[in-house]
């Protein structure tokens, strides 16, 4: 298995996620996911109280569980990422939600429809650049 490969796949697949999740998350769909809460005042904390070392270590796992995916299936084009991200993002994030859904208070059928949707179109994104780099970098 191509260690280098998994590694700075993982790590460049992790900050893309991380800025996607800015992207989206914080700034574009705020206040969407806000109305779509169960609770009252909103499932998110305020940016001052974010654990910033569990956020950042949740994308780089993000990251890395796309490039050992990819490494080990020998996806190495930005085609095959995105299409392989999209489907591994769906999954992960349906299984997540609907979870959580079945089991918690955190949201509304709504928002955990369109958390599947985002997260996939995220890993979409981040599978393409993933298999690039899974590319770019020989054995």
């Amino acid at each position: 298995m191509n260690t280098k490969k998994i590694f700075i796949g993982g790590i460049i697949g992790g900050v893309v996620y991380f800025f996607l999740g800015w992207v989206f998350y914080g700034k574009l769909l705020t206040d969407f996911f806000t109305k779509n809460s169960v609770a009252p005042q909103g499932v998110s904390k305020p940016m001052d109280q974010f654990i910033w070392w569990a956020l950042i270590l949740g994308n780089i796992i993000a990251g890395f569980i796309l490039s050992y995916v990819f490494v080990k299936a020998n996806i190495k084009t930005i085609g095959s990422g995105l299409g392989t991200g999209l489907v591994l993002g769906l999954l992960i994030a349906a299984s997540w939600d609907l979870t959580m859904y079945a089991t918690s208070n955190l949201s509304n059928s709504t928002a955990v429809l369109a958390d599947i949707a985002v997260f996939g179109v995220m890993s979409a994104i981040s599978g393409a650049v993933v298999g690039w780099i899974c590319g770019l970098i020989k054995s």
